[in-house]
């Protein structure tokens, strides 16, 4: 029968049960409270709008930076404790008395700094009283306690290691490299509460400003059935391909990452309905798991959002958005491709199908029902590439994702839908407020101590001058301070810390964040600490250990694209030749180079990609891998030489295989099992 295009796919194979299970065990964010009272439900989702419509007011009616911020956190953290239960056997049918002694807490803490202001603003001079004191050592408590409920012990050990620091800096036992002036309790918790440097630093104020609007806007977008669309539209494109589901799952999860700004809430959401598929044609639990998980963490290096990290970094670095996007566009796409060509050989390894069209929606169909959900996304772009400001840009585009949404009847948005969105907003919101505000306390040990100065020494210094080693160097520390993060503090982190690292030695800004950027969020798909594909393997029934590895290896192009555009600027579509290492505007480069960079870039990512697999029409030999792996490698190292050889390589290897030759000189018997 055929498929009826205004429905949803449907799958035979059912979607886990335990999925709820599956999102707790490794996404701590899910792990919430679910009240048996309706009353104390009601308050809660009231709680949460009101959240919601504070940060769609202030966007036109400003208030003073500290006091913006501070309402951002308190209000925040207060909602976290009603919502987030403080340890996993904790009662969730109800919120715990010591639960609402911390909400009350939460909001002394802002009405103090509304009480304070004027003094603190214009009488003290930055000066912290025994008060300051006691009220920032509450504060900076209540905020390590939120973000441990809502993300796990992680970034509040990192801060609390931070925080420890200038403590001891002066003290014998230290490195004198790492030694400083004393510092008193006013010097570092009137610095990290009464000012802008700390708790409330930038990465608070990138919160309030606008990654709340976008991860509302978000909101907005899958209340109306964003996602619905995306899942037909890969399935509509790719399902019927050699290997369809795994196609679909690459496209559909590439889609819903760049919007969602978490990586296992993405693995989460649309696995249940993709890693099902992918088993059900004959892919392996741990490599349907990795699937997921590399194409999830993948989307949020994505433009046009990036998961709202594009508009963080163009509020850090200065450079516009639409440099950001541009620059950003080629290496997701590689990214993508180097996912996409091990997904498609592994199918012919082992000979696995598509879907029937006859069971699939038509394109057409798709988006005549749906379509028109696009709009804000181009509404978005447009914007932006318009130099309208950010908050703004995601202001107006939750208007028109409210108006569009009315187009149809299947997305049509009621009442109940806006205040839901609105409450889902605020829920999603959370873990990035926490987040951005444990990060100020690392920022604003940072900036008191200058210890950043001594980090980045460190990382260039063991690199001698030697860029790659540095490079090398920097791609460890961004992924261990990335681990178990979102993608938002994960860029926020190791841009204050691994990124000057790079800008120290003489690579452009823009450069420098990309490539730390990339890592940063690498770290959710490589053990031991890859949550992403632990909860891939959840979901398929894989072994985790095992299902890290595979998304490792089909992440492959993504750990040496970021080399690639270093050494090579032109893939970002930028000339900085001749450019201070802090530009922020670029010429773009020769055609020549352009086409070159993406011509062999798009060979030896596919030739790779075969290389890691074993296959391209007939099996590889194991000798025959390691030839076209370094073929490949040759085609993306920037050099008109090794582009030539590379090339030959490549060409050669893939000819022989093409016409099902076994590769009888290099070893008699072509390779069949692995």
């Amino acid at each position: 029968m055929k498929h009826n295009d205004a429905e949803p796919y449907k799958i035979e194979e059912a979607v886990p049960a335990d999925t709820e299970q599956i999102l707790e065990k490794f996404d701590r964010e899910s792990i919430v409270r679910t009240p048996s009272s309706k009353y104390l439900r009601y308050f809660i989702s009231c709680f949460a709008i009101f959240y919601s419509l504070f940060h769609l007011w202030t966007t036109y009616n400003p208030m003073p930076e500290l006091l913006y911020r501070a309402t951002h956190v308190s209000v925040g953290i207060a909602l976290v404790f009603l919502i987030y239960p403080a340890y996993r056997s904790q009662r969730r049918d109800q919120v715990a008395w010591f639960d609402w002694i911390l909400v009350a807490l939460s909001f002394v803490s802002l009405a103090y700094l509304f009480k304070e202001y004027n003094a603190i603003a214009t009488v003290r001079g930055g000066m912290a009283n025994d008060t300051d004191i006691m009220m920032s050592i509450m504060t900076i408590v209540l905020v390590m306690e939120a973000a441990r409920r809502v993300m796990g012990m992680i970034l509040p050990v990192l801060a609390a290691i931070f925080l420890a620091y200038p403590f001891i800096s002066d003290m014998s036992f230290m490195p004198r490299i790492l030694q400083t002036r004393p510092f008193d309790l006013g010097d570092i918790f009137g610095h990290l509460y009464i000012t802008t440097e700390g708790l409330y630093s930038s990465a608070v104020g990138a919160s309030v400003s606008f990654i709340f609007l976008f991860i509302l806007f978000g909101a907005f977008l899958n209340k109306s059935g964003m996602g619905q669309l995306f899942n037909d539209l890969a399935l509509a494109l790719a399902g019927h391909k050699q290997g369809g589901p795994a196609k679909v799952a690459v496209v559909a999860s590439g889609f819903m990452g760049s919007i969602n700004g978490s990586a296992v809430g993405n693995v989460v959401g649309t696995g249940v309905f993709t890693i099902p598929m992918m088993k059900k044609v004959g892919y392996s639990k741990n490599f349907a798991g990795a699937v997921e998980a590399s194409a999830s963490v993948g989307g949020q290096i994505l433009p046009p959002i990036m998961g709202a990290s594009a508009f963080i970094m163009a509020e850090t670095t200065g450079i516009s958005y639409g440099t950001i996007a541009l620059a950003a566009l080629f290496p997701a796409l590689l990214y993508y491709l180097g996912v996409i060509a091990q997904v498609h050989f592994r199918a012919g390894k082992d000979n696995l199908k598509g879907i029937p069209k006859a069971d699939l929606p038509r394109v057409k169909e798709v988006l005549k029902e749906r379509g028109h959900l696009l709009i804000p996304i181009f509404a978005l772009v447009y914007f932006l590439g318009n130099n309208v400001p950010i908050a703004f840009a995601a202001f107006y585009t939750i208007g028109i994702a409210i108006v569009v949404s009315q187009f149809r009847k299947t997305t049509r948005m009621s009442i109940k839908n806006i205040l839901e969105a609105l409450e889902d907003g605020a829920r999603q919101s959370l873990s990035v407020m926490a987040a951005c505000a444990v990060i100020g306390v690392v920022i604003g040990v940072l900036s008191l101590t200058s210890a950043a100065t001594e980090l980045i020494g460190s990382i260039t210094g063991t690199g001698e001058g030697m860029l790659l080693v540095t490079l090398f160097l920097t791609m460890i520390a961004s992924m261990v301070l990335g681990m178990g993060l979102p993608s938002i503090p994960a860029y926020i982190i190791t841009a204050t810390i691994a990124a000057p690292a790079l800008a120290n030695i003489g690579i452009p800004t823009i450069v420098a964040h990309l490539f730390v950027f990339y890592f940063g969020l690498f770290a959710n798909i490589t053990p031991p600490v890859a949550l992403a594909s632990f909860a891939g393997a959840g979901i398929a029934g894989g072994d985790p250990m095992k299902t890290g590895w595979q998304s490792l290896k089909l992440s492959v192009a993504g750990f040496i694209v970021p080399f690639m555009f270093v050494y090579n600027p032109a893939m970002l579509m930028i000339d900085t030749t001749g450019l201070p290492m802090n530009a922020t505007e670029f010429p773009i480069p020769p055609i020549f180079d352009i086409i070159s960079i993406t011509i062999t870039s798009i060979i030896g990512i596919i030739a790779l990609s075969s290389a890691v697999e074993g296959y391209f029409k007939i099996d590889f030999s194991f000798i025959g891998r390691i030839i076209l792996a370094a073929g490949a490698l040759m085609l993306v190292i920037p050099e008109t030489i090794t582009d030539i050889i590379g090339a030959v390589i490549v060409l050669t290897i893939m000819i022989i295989n093409a016409k099902k030759i076994p590769l009888s000189i290099i070893n008699k018997k072509a390779a069949t099992s692995y």
